[in-house]
């Protein structure tokens, strides 16, 4: 199997994507990587990484390999746990205090962020509608987010995603109760199950 072989292979293999650094990492050199990529006519579409012409392009994980520190959040990861039958007009994540969401705010991105040590309370993941995996909130992670911030999400969208989650079969009580304690949103919350449940 020559080289460019193996890149269509692993190309093949990711949709279309193809990073620098999985190339090199699979023996081939940079100068061979760029001429096939020119060859072949694919688009750079971030810092190292490339899409062939004809492969669409996956944002959100596209999003999660250019800044990697990113988590979805808020209204994105409602829409990933369907919370929400409204897509997000923008991407929202969240991201440890201290990191320059300069580059992600000029592309239209909403950005929280956290303090270090709240950063990875109940981090999951999800799969995008192209069957890549994301890092994303829990649900029980994401009700205390909207708890928090809720003056900047619309009211419907913020009613809809409790009561949805009110409904559902697995929900978990106890750990949105003792995530309502580590980002200080009990009595609020509380206030909002009475109504609802």
């Amino acid at each position: 199997m020559s080289l460019y072989e193996k890149l269509d292979q692993m190309a093949d293999d990711q949709d279309g994507m193809l990073r620098t650094a999985q190339v090199v990492a699979a023996g081939i050199s940079k100068p061979i990587f760029y001429d096939y990529v020119k060859a072949r006519g694919m688009e750079r579409v971030a810092h190292g990484i490339y899409l062939s012409k004809d492969s669409w392009v996956d944002t959100t994980y596209l999003l999660h390999l250019r800044f990697e520190q990113v988590v979805f959040s808020h209204e994105t990861a409602l829409f990933f746990h369907d919370l929400t039958d409204r897509e997000p007009m923008q991407y929202a994540v969240t991201l440890k205090n201290g990191y320059n969401p300069t580059k992600l705010k000029a592309e239209g991105i909403q950005v929280f962020t956290v303090k270090p040590e709240l950063h990875e309370v109940g981090l999951s993941t999800a799969q995008t509608p192209f069957g890549h995996t994301i890092p994303v909130y829990d649900m029980e992670r994401t009700i205390c987010d909207l708890i928090r911030n809720r003056s900047s999400i619309e009211m419907q969208t913020f009613q809809g995603a409790l009561k949805s989650y009110a409904r559902r079969k697995d929900k978990n009580l106890r750990t949105l109760m003792r995530y309502a304690g580590m980002f200080r949103v009990e009595r609020i919350l509380r206030q909002y199950l009475e109504v609802l449940l």
